[in-house]
């Protein structure tokens, strides 16, 4: 589903930019009161769960892949605001450090899976859940429920982006200049293997790891929620300590992240120039789109493919991505953290 540079004219790369930037800004404006060092290892840990999870390449219809994205869980235990930017920054580290998404692409990857997947998970969320209670298997059903529909609502979204670029985008001769498929070939490859395999991945990972933090850690899951200031203020207050239960699930993936190699092919939308000319076999194209060669080639990767090149053995690789992944991860959290503390002093000294 991480949208590649090239299969989205530039100026549907800018308008969803635009489009992201506001959710941004409300998001960091919402979550500046407790976006303090304390806040840092619960954005960290959700933001790593999502880099993660999308490491688990899932095999889907047609020899392609999928994956499921964490954006629910995190939307649920987060809350949205704080969601959005958690998994926004496990995408542009993916997509700046590893090449999966497109540079261009960062404000569409983020709109389509970290706002609608984060928006449609939360609501999803509050309206199954009701009034239940935190430790209720109803919140386990909810969170099942609101991570099969997050992942749909952001399948859909791609597959929308896609299909609109034959319709607005081509050359002098009526051929596609990005992504070449229309509505009526992108919707339905895109949607066939995200609501029979991939959403179900996600229904199992969002409401799994939901029901063992009722299990073993509570205090997490009374961050989002109201009327329980006391349990998640502690959980907060704990700093990494607080979110230890969750780095040992990171921990956990982070070994078994090879599992992600076993199945074979490229998730559909995200195949390179060559790849898409042969796959399609001349059905719609016989030519790689000139826009998509034009910037597919924009950003190259320190470590493509999570192909780490010093290694011969590709799942150690495998597992050193992720491990650079979350590391980075949280590199960034503490570096914007500190960054935006400063900025906030410095306005408070400036207007006594």
């Amino acid at each position: 589903m991480h949208i590649p540079d090239g299969y989205l004219s530039p100026s549907t790369c800018a308008a969803m930019f635009a489009a992201s930037t506001p959710f941004w800004y409300v998001a960091s404006a919402r979550i500046k009161k407790t976006l303090s060092m304390r806040m840092v290892p619960l954005l960290s840990v959700f933001a790593a769960f999502s880099f993660i999870i999308m490491m688990f390449n899932l095999p889907l219809p047609g020899g392609t892949t999928g994956h499921a994205t964490g954006a629910a869980l995190a939307a649920i235990v987060l809350g949205p605001w704080a969601a959005v930017i958690s998994v926004s920054i496990a995408l542009i580290i993916q997509a700046v450090f590893f090449g999966d998404g497109g540079i261009l692409a960062i404000g569409a990857n983020c709109f389509t899976i970290a706002i609608v997947g984060v928006f449609v998970a939360h609501y999803t969320n509050r309206i199954v859940a009701g009034n239940s209670a935190v430790d209720s298997s109803r919140r386990v059903i909810a969170a099942g429920i609101a991570g099969y529909l997050s992942i749909n609502a952001a399948a859909f979204a791609t597959a929308v982006l896609f299909g609109i670029q034959p319709m607005y985008f081509t050359d002098s001769n009526g051929a596609p200049l990005y992504a070449p498929y229309p509505l009526d070939i992108a919707i339905p490859a895109m949607m066939i293997g995200h609501i029979g395999i991939a959403g179900f991945a996600e229904l199992i990972v969002t409401a799994g790891v939901i029901g063992y933090l009722q299990k073993n850690d509570i205090s997490l899951l009374s961050i989002a929620q109201t009327g329980v200031p006391a349990a998640a203020n502690a959980a907060v207050a704990s700093g990494w300590q607080g979110a230890r239960r969750m780095w040992l699930v990171i921990a956990t993936l982070l070994v078994l992240t090879p599992l992600g190699l076993i199945a074979a092919g490229t998730a559909w939308g995200e195949w390179g120039a060559e790849e898409l000319v042969a796959l399609d076999g001349g059905q719609t194209i016989t030519a790689a789109p000139t826009g998509l060669l034009q910037y597919a080639a924009i950003w190259e990767a320190p470590v493509p493919d999570y192909a780490v090149s010093f290694l011969s053995s590709e799942q150690l690789g495998y597992i050193l991505s992720g491990v650079m992944g979350v590391g980075l991860i949280i590199f960034t959290m503490l570096v914007s953290t500190y960054i935006a503390a400063r900025f906030t002093r410095r306005n408070e000294h400036s207007n006594p």
